[in-house]
């Protein structure tokens, strides 16, 4: 039986459409706003969600919002019932990742049917697929059908790197998603100085030149072969399709690029759907905890402008104005690089 959630705040409406799911053989759980909303999603663990958007506490374009960042609940399918049908409402709801949009009053029909399209659709693509160049040419297919674009699949090349070959180069446009099917490419800053700092190293089955294409800028390092490798390159634009077209498409392709571990999946999730402000404020309390941790007293973070833009997945000078508009706004207090978190709190609410 398909566990359904109901977040509808207004009583009559919740209770008809309630039961007409359980009469259609769904165990039904009901929420009375967005907030309670959020915490039943995450305890009941539901196959589909349909919530109202106009609701005290939080509305539906919140609730959607706070359940696609959370990898627990990001691939669960969301239809938003409303008696408001402005195009820019339908708009926002679709930009923000719902699967369907069902105007007040509706008839029963044209709600079953939208759940069980939503159901197939998500079954579909709603598998593990291995963490190799197999499970990628799978999802890759399945993925095409979903936005209906059927050359996805065979738009992706296999590049051949000898030994030191430079792949691309700090300042460089991105424009594929890279894929080592075997080898190791190194990625690196240079400082001033002209060292290299290493800042990963990837090897067979893993993807890297994520965030630079998330974000739109240039790269903020360099990667280089380390040894004769073979590489996929799949095209920016197909990269963009499959992590914005489809909400299911979108969930189940941040979980390939993450390997399926939960804190890179959430990091992932944060590159693609948070603000540049939210992802800042992240990056500066992440680094306080880190530093806290090697001595409790110092609460001093340290670190170049170009490093902290890095972590948050966005150009120095976006990072730049972030810091500004936190001090300003007597979060934090800067001096020259060294910055102290002055109210953590209000950082770690920032949504947008």
């Amino acid at each position: 039986m398909k566990k359904l959630l109901l977040i509808e705040d207004d009583q009559i409406m919740r209770e008809n459409t309630a039961e007409i799911l359980e009469l259609s053989n769904f165990k039904v759980e009901v929420a009375e706003n967005g907030k309670v909303g959020v915490k039943k999603a995450k305890e009941f663990n539901p196959d589909l969600i349909v919530c109202d958007i106009m609701m005290p506490e939080l509305d539906g374009y919140g609730v959607l919002h706070m359940l696609s960042r959370d990898p627990s609940t990001s691939t669960i399918p969301f239809i938003f019932l409303t008696a408001k049908a402005e195009k820019s409402d339908i708009r926002r709801g679709m930009e923000l990742g719902a699967d369907d949009y069902l105007t007040k009053p509706f008839e029963e029909m044209d709600l079953l049917n939208a759940i069980d399209a939503r159901l197939k659709r998500h079954e579909k693509v709603n598998t593990q697929f291995t963490q190799d160049s197999n499970g990628l040419n799978d999802f890759l297919e399945k993925a095409s059908e979903i936005i209906n674009s059927p050359e996805l699949a065979g738009k992706k090349t296999l590049a051949k790197y000898k030994k030191k070959q430079v792949i691309f180069h700090e300042g460089d446009n991105p424009q594929f998603l890279y894929f080592v099917q075997n080898g190791k490419v190194k990625v690196f800053k240079t400082h001033d100085d002209g060292k290299e700092y290493v800042t990963n190293v990837f090897k067979d089955n893993e993807f890297f030149g994520i965030p630079a294409l998330i974000e739109g800028v240039k790269y903020t390092d360099s990667a280089v072969v380390l040894e004769d490798s073979d590489v996929y390159k799949i095209p920016k634009e197909d990269f963009l399709s499959l992590l914005y077209k489809n909400r299911d498409v979108s969930s189940q392709f941040i979980k390939l690029l993450s390997n399926y571990v939960e804190e890179r999946e959430r990091q992932l999730l944060s590159f693609a759907y948070d603000t540049v402000r939210k992802r800042a404020a992240e990056a500066l309390i992440n680094l306080e905890e880190r530093y806290r941790q090697d001595n409790p007293n110092d609460t001093v973070i340290r670190i170049t402008r170009d490093d902290l833009a890095s972590m948050a997945g966005t150009a120095t000078e976006t990072m730049i104005r972030c810091l500004s508009e936190f001090k300003s706004d007597g979060l934090i207090e800067i001096n020259r690089r060294e910055i102290v978190i002055l109210d953590r709190e209000a950082l770690a609410n920032i949504r947008y």
